[in-house]
């Protein structure tokens, strides 16, 4: 998690310089203060705005009123804001802001406040009766909610005590066995608030001619991922060859997808190529038998299955590797 400590008194900044190693963040004071071996601002509102997105989570030693004020122009929504948790001046508390669950807020500040010996201050409602959060959940699976209103409304059912159910797939293990394609819900109740948690467990393998497009990378991924039905929001990273690594159109890919493109080097594709069914003339040209199948594995945790080995579509193949959501 990347961190950055902001301070606007002397006295704050030197508590940030004292925490900036412990909490491996970046700290922030002012230049008239002149404290070394930190970022000086001349200007405190100005350089928050420009660097406000360029971290996941803020630690601010000043009022919780001050905080308010800079930030409210700022956030947008729960599901892309940074963390936000606020420490006095006096070191007694570690306040946790905005975006506690999938921000990561509530976290952030209990183990602020336990390496610093500072009290834990959280005041979501599923946090303070013990209960788990939607959007929590999510954040453990490393997914990815269909509807922040359809959270909202199924965690407050959570906090008023009334009964819910989760449903999992095959992967983690429940009180089942097999896959699913649809839920039945038994119920009396006209009304039943639902929602759905995308895991991002899919590692794609992409092998393509030189100069392929960006446009006809996407249309490849959308059809090999339709073929299985699966959803594009689960999509976890993307891995290819390096000599690969310069194909505009696979970056771009990428980049739309919002997904790191992950550089596979063919030293370490020669240690599983033999895994997998290659091409000779595949060899000749690039000097290994195969790239998406062994890309998409090297890439993963490697605790998984293939959904898909080799989906070719037109001078692309696209292999999908499936990582179990946890153990």
């Amino acid at each position: 998690m990347k961190l950055a400590i902001w301070s606007v008194t002397r006295g704050a900044g030197r508590l940030a310089k004292l925490y900036g190693d412990t909490l491996k963040a970046q700290i922030y004071t002012l230049k008239k203060f002149n404290i070394e071996d930190t970022i000086q601002m001349e200007n405190f509102t100005e350089t928050l705005e420009k660097e406000f997105n360029s971290y996941d989570g803020h630690i601010f030693i000043m009022a919780t009123g001050i905080v308010v004020r800079k930030i409210s122009t700022l956030i947008k929504s729960k599901d892309v804001d940074p963390a936000v948790v606020v420490i006095d001046e006096g070191a007694h508390f570690v306040i946790s802001l905005l975006s506690g669950h999938l921000g990561g807020a509530n976290e952030l500040a209990e183990i602020i406040g336990e390496k610093l010996n500072l009290v834990p201050i959280i005041t979501t409602s599923s946090d303070v009766t013990g209960k788990i959060a939607v959007d929590t959940l999510s954040q453990k699976l490393n997914g990815e909610l269909e509807s922040l209103e359809k959270a909202k409304n199924v965690t407050s059912l959570i906090v008023d005590g009334k009964g819910v159910d989760i449903k999992l797939p095959k992967n983690v293990d429940f009180d089942r066995k097999g896959d699913v394609e649809g839920v039945i819900i038994v119920s009396n109740r006209e009304n039943i608030e639902s929602v759905r948690i995308y895991p991002k467990n899919l590692v794609l393998g992409i092998g393509c001619k030189r100069g392929t497009s960006e446009e006809h990378i996407l249309t490849g991924i959308e059809m090999a991922m339709k073929k299985h039905s699966l959803s594009m929001k689960s999509i976890k990273k993307i891995a290819t060859v390096d000599i690969k690594a310069d194909e505009v159109g696979l970056i771009a890919a990428a980049k739309t997808l919002g997904k790191d493109l992950i550089i596979i080097s063919r030293e370490d594709i020669k240690r599983v190529e033999g895994q997998f069914e290659g091409s000779q003339f595949v060899k000749k040209q690039i000097g290994v038998t195969c790239v998406s199948e062994p890309c998409a594995l090297l890439a993963s945790s490697g605790n998984g299955k293939f959904l898909e080995k080799k989906y070719i579509y037109d001078g692309m193949t696209i292999s999908i590797y499936e990582e179990k959501i946890y153990e």
